[in-house]
């Protein structure tokens, strides 16, 4: 009967660790409801670009970095500043759990994507940005999509 137990929580935390990996157009959609699109002056093909380059649009997308900390979710954001892991004491700026970064629901990771680019310098903090959205031409990121 125990492991019968065992077994059940063991499929429940598979389950719930599925990754999710958008499409471009899902993702244009999804960003634009959230009013992405030229938040802070960035335009929506920044932030599909970014998302891209991050975590290639997978929501459950985890990278442990040399200091120990870890990127989480579809922006890739650090467990060390901006959300808690479990109860260890970081700085905790978006006021969320790390875990609410890796999920199908984007809304926690919109939330505090945004608080990042005003907070910081833009979308300097993501490296993938930088190296390959800054400054060209995006268009293509959402062309082709039905987005508002």
């Amino acid at each position: 009967m125990k492991a019968a137990g065992i077994l059940a929580l063991i499929v429940c935390l598979v389950a719930s660790t599925e990754s999710k990996v958008y499409t471009r157009c899902k993702l244009a959609k999804i960003f634009s409801r959230a009013g992405l699109d030229n938040y802070a002056g960035f335009s929506l093909g920044n932030w599909v670009c970014m998302a891209y380059y991050e975590s290639g649009y997978n929501t459950t997308a985890q990278t442990v970095l040399d200091d120990g900390s870890i990127d989480y979710g579809i922006f890739q954001i650090n467990s060390f500043t901006w959300c808690r892991y479990a109860k260890l004491q970081e700085k905790n700026h978006c006021h969320v759990a790390c875990s609410a970064l890796i999920t199908d629901d984007l809304t926690d990771a919109i939330i505090c994507a945004k608080k990042i680019v005003k907070e910081t310098q833009g979308m300097n903090y993501w490296q993938g940005w930088k190296k390959h959205c800054e400054g060209k031409d995006l268009s293509e990121w959402k062309k082709g999509c039905e987005v508002s």
